[in-house]
Formats: structure tokens, C-alpha cells, sequence
């Protein structure tokens, strides 16, 4: 018998600091036993201390790029990150509709860097939500983005009115909906996932480090790694919870750069 990976494509920018975007992606996908392929949205300048410029790829080179490996290659589950424009968002949406099968579609809603740079327009919000929300599995939203998502106003602090924001997101055309609760100002991480017209709370304790850019990628990513395998929408959430702490913590103690550092997704090889 053939021996055949379980693949993912990312579609994402590149973060030449190795931290998030396709970077952090692949790491995550290769330490969760999964092969990594990726199709690059934008080129950015960033390090720990924040994003300095970004340099959009154009849409026909992006197609290019993804019609080059589905043509080829099985593809087992799609990630999307950053997009960067509505255009962008089209031109993905019209090519997700191209792939053989029906692999879970995993859209991090990626509206601005963890340092505060924004990375997709307020008007292409609309867009996202029409053309990605329909095709994708799940969404994953922080709180800052849901917030910008439903119109609804910080602090999203219940979880009554995280409820309540996560059956808007359904509503707006997602199938399911993780609304990510790290930006919470309480010590513990709780993330709420509604699937199925079900809600599942996961709760962690938060780890105390300044080394989390990239978070956001590195809980997409697995997700989509875990489902790929074969995980039900509620056990790839909670096993992907698991795999970003015990990166967060792997990570907590390393010194990289002057600002934000990245997770240590590889912690399971080193010794």
C-alpha cells in the first residue's frame, strides 16, 4: 500500500520573522503530522515589534499559485489567513469552489496584526462575510474582530453576550463560529465554539509570557491539522487549545527580539 500525507493549504501571507502567517502555518501543520502547502496572499517587512510594510501579491498570481498544487495534490483541509483586500477575498473565494471533495475550510478572520496594524479594510468586511463566510467550516475571530464582525461594542465580556455574538456570525452565513476569548481582561483564556446549534466553552488558565505573536495563526492551524486527520469540529478545537498552550509554554522563557516573540510550535521534536 501507498503511504499518503495528510495535506493542508494555507493561504496567507508570509511573515519573514517566522512567527505567524504561512511560517507559523507550516510549523504548526509539520509538528502536527500533517504536509504543509501554501499559496502566499502578501509579502510583509515585520519582527517582533510590529509590522513596517506590506506588499500585496496580485490576484492572478495568487490563482496561479493555487490552481499550480490543487491540480496536483489532495488537498485534506484549507486554511485561510490573511487576504488583505476584497479583491483578494474574491478571487479566494472563486477558487475555493474549484477544489475536488469537500475538505473543512478553516478561515482565520485576520483583520489586523497582534500589534495593532490593520490588515484588511473596514469596507472589505462585507465581502469576507458574502463570498468566505458561506464556503468556510469554521471561522475563528478574537473578540476585538467580532466585535468589528457583528457591530456589537467591547468589552464582549459574558458569555451571554459571546453567545449572542457567535449566533450573529452563524447567521451571517458561518456554519460554525470559535469566538476566541485571549483579548478577555479575566486570567483565564475561555473560547467559545458554537457548532451544530451547540455551545462548548474551552477554559485555560493564561500563560504568563511575552512570546504570542502569532497565536491566532498557530490555533487555525491546528485546527485544520486535527480536522484533516479526521477529529470532529469540537475535539480538533479542543486538542488544538491544547497543542497552542503547551507551545505558549514551551515558548515563555525563550529571548527573540525586542518585542512579542513567537510560540515554540516545534516543542515536541526538541530536546
Amino acid at each position: 500500500m501507498r503511504t499518503s500525507y495528510k495535506t493542508i493549504l494555507t493561504l496567507a501571507g508570509s511573515d519573514g520573522s517566522g512567527g505567524a502567517g504561512i511560517q507559523a502555518d507550516i510549523k504548526t501543520f509539520a509538528a502536527l503530522e500533517c504536509y504543509g502547502l501554501s499559496v502566499i496572499t502578501a509579502l510583509t517587512a515585520q519582527n517582533t515589534m510590529g509590522v513596517h510594510a506590506i506588499y500585496p501579491v496580485s490576484e492572478a498570481c495568487v490563482a496561479t499559485q493555487f490552481r499550480a498544487i490543487a491540480s496536483d495534490i489532495a488537498i485534506d483541509a484549507v486554511k485561510i489567513g490573511m487576504l488583505g483586500s476584497a479583491e483578494m477575498i474574491t478571487v479566494v473565494a472563486s477558487l475555493l469552489k474549484e477544489l475536488k471533495g469537500k475538505p473543512p475550510i478553516i478561515l482565520d478572520t485576520v483583520l489586523g496584526s497582534s500589534g495593532g496594524a490593520p490588515l484588511l479594510p473596514p469596507d472589505a468586511l462585507p465581502i469576507l462575510k458574502a463570498k468566505l463566510f458561506p464556503l468556510s467550516s469554521l471561522i475563528t475571530p478574537n473578540l476585538p474582530e467580532t466585535a468589528l464582525l457583528t457591530d456589537m461594542k467591547l468589552p464582549l465580556s459574558t458569555p451571554e453576550s459571546i453567545e449572542a455574538a457567535a449566533m450573529k456570525l452563524q447567521q451571517a452565513g458561518a456554519a460554525s463560529v470559535l469566538i476566541k476569548g485571549g483579548h478577555g481582561e479575566e486570567e483565564h483564556c475561555s473560547d467559545c465554539l458554537l457548532h451544530n446549534n451547540r455551545f462548548f466553552w474551552f477554559s485555560s488558565k493564561k500563560i504568563l509570557t511575552n512570546n504570542t505573536h502569532g497565536t491566532g495563526c498557530t490555533l487555525s492551524s491546528a485546527i485544520a491539522a486535527f480536522m484533516a486527520r479526521g477529529e470532529t469540529t469540537e475535539n480538533a478545537v479542543g486538542k488544538a487549545k491544547a497543542y497552542l498552550n503547551n507551545a505558549l509554554q514551551a515558548g515563555a522563557d525563550y529571548h527573540f527580539g525586542s518585542g512579542s516573540g513567537p510560540l515554540h510550535h516545534l516543542y515536541r521534536l526538541w530536546r
